[in-house]
């Protein structure tokens, strides 16, 4: 199973930008689909945006779509997001997520499909 590290959560303005990294150990990444998802407070975790193994493919929640970018770089084991034009409604704790021990086609929606989980990054935008 892979290991997953979230970084670069912090306190930002509204309209600023911040990336967040998500660093994998284990030699499973690079066939792995991979997602980010966040959870406000009294709310249900919802898919932020989603890539399939190679990063050929991705998919994003309409709330953040046009703002936020996936990406990842599998020499570097590492998955990234790319959020601009940050709103106080993307404050939430972001969570990596990896589906590492079974077949990966595409990318996935549910959080159940999903396997291996980061332990989490606080991300708060004031107004």
């Amino acid at each position: 199973q892979v290991q997953l590290v979230e970084s670069g959560g912090g306190l930002v303005q509204a309209g600023g930008s911040l990336r967040l990294s998500c660093a994998a150990s284990g030699r499973t990444f690079s066939s792995s689909a991979m997602g980010w998802f966040r959870q406000a407070p009294g709310k249900e975790r919802e898919l932020v945006a989603a890539i399939n193994s190679s990063g050929g493919s991705t998919g994003y929640a309409d709330s953040v779509s046009g703002r936020f970018t996936i990406s990842r770089d599998n020499a570097k084991n590492t998955m990234y997001l790319q959020m601009n034009t940050l709103k106080p409604e993307d404050t939430a704790v972001y969570y990596c997520a990896g589906r590492t021990t079974t077949a990966s086609v595409g990318w996935y929606q549910m959080p159940r499909s999903y396997d291996s989980w980061g332990p989490g990054t606080q991300v708060t935008v004031s107004s």
